[in-house]
């Protein structure tokens, strides 16, 4: 099987590059500086404990990639990417192969199914960072991550048992789940804090704050009947991933949202995080004003190209109050 990683960033890059290291055939497909880079220097993909130039094809498209039947595509862009990138694969491949989901959020998986390829879901616990072309992070190891992967919507096969193979053989705790999306819904809980890390950075995970947002997501899911993983079974398979550290002396700096503000990228995937817990909450009635100001401030930010970390926790929580009192004109305005 080959292996098409489609979007070479920290997650792509942290994939790809484990896979190729264990002998596995592997094409990256990235794009800009990063594509550039990885042409001229390969791909260097710093551990804590060790410094890899595995050995990798690269592309700057799908049609330079060249899928055929029996390839895996895995999409690791950002969501806001994901409907361009689908277009682009079915140009050349049609729906001739496997396409497995990478990626945060929870409706990366409807718009391959959508689109008539068989789809994977893999819930994603990587603590990598990519700020450098041509550089990727990777903070944990031995064990670098954990890749848990099934159909979507539910169930195993055969190939998610040979992907979830090849992963272990190259250094990541995967297993075959046939509840994956269980496990993506609960992901999704965690990633709401994506925006207030950009936004004021990691400690604001302990803020008040971030619980409202969480209780909104768990509102909307009783409301809409979603079952997730719950709190302490998420706790117990995190535990499986090695510790963070060091990679190269370079500390785990932010979360993947984090990492688009200061690479400067004018797009973050605000919209597919709180954005999806907004969309619930319409749908079922649920009030969601501390997700929809983070999915706001967060494109804002973006938009704005301001570096992570500009905004005060009582700049947001002064919005939210905002938001609550009908001033949504005010929310709209900056406030970085």
């Amino acid at each position: 099987m080959r292996y098409i990683i489609y979007g070479a960033g920290a997650v792509g890059g942290a994939i790809g590059g484990r896979l190729a290291r264990a002998g596995h055939d592997v094409t990256l497909i990235a794009r800009g500086a990063h594509l550039e880079a990885l042409r001229t220097g390969g791909l260097r993909l710093v551990t804590p404990d060790e410094d890899l130039h595995p050995v990798v094809a690269v592309a700057g498209s799908p049609a330079e990639a060249a899928p055929e039947p029996g390839d895996m595509v895995v999409l690791a862009m950002k969501a806001q990417g994901t409907e361009a990138a689908l277009g682009e694969l079915e140009a050349v491949a049609g729906a001739q192969v496997a396409v497995v989901c990478a990626q945060n959020g929870v409706d990366n998986e409807r718009m391959a199914a959508r689109r008539g390829f068989a789809t994977y879901a893999m819930c994603v616990v990587i603590p990598a960072t990519h700020l450098e072309p041509g550089v990727v992070h990777l903070h944990a190891a031995p064990v670098a991550g954990i890749l848990d992967v099934g159909r979507y919507p539910g169930g195993t096969d055969a190939t998610a048992e040979r992907l979830a193979a090849d992963l272990r053989s190259a250094a990541f705790e995967s297993r075959a789940d046939g509840e994956i999306m269980r496990w993506k819904y609960a992901k999704l809980l965690n990633n709401l804090g994506n925006a207030l890390d950009a936004a004021v950075g990691a400690g604001s995970r302990r803020s008040d704050l971030f619980g409202q947002a969480l209780a909104e997501g768990a509102a909307c899911y009783e409301a809409a009947g979603i079952d997730y993983a719950r709190p302490d079974e998420d706790l117990d398979r995190r535990a499986a991933m090695s510790p963070l550290r060091a990679a190269g002396g370079v500390a785990h700096q932010g979360s993947s949202s984090w990492q688009s503000l200061a690479r400067s990228t004018g797009t973050i995937e605000a919209d597919w995080l709180n954005g999806e817990i907004v969309l619930l909450g319409q749908l079922h009635g649920v009030a969601t004003p501390v997700n929809e100001v983070l999915r706001r401030v967060a494109n804002r930010m973006a938009r704005q190209r301001l570096a992570p970390g500009s905004l005060s926790l009582r700049a947001i929580e002064e919005e939210v109050r905002q938001f609550e009192r009908g001033g949504a004109a005010g929310a709209n305005r900056g406030t970085a």
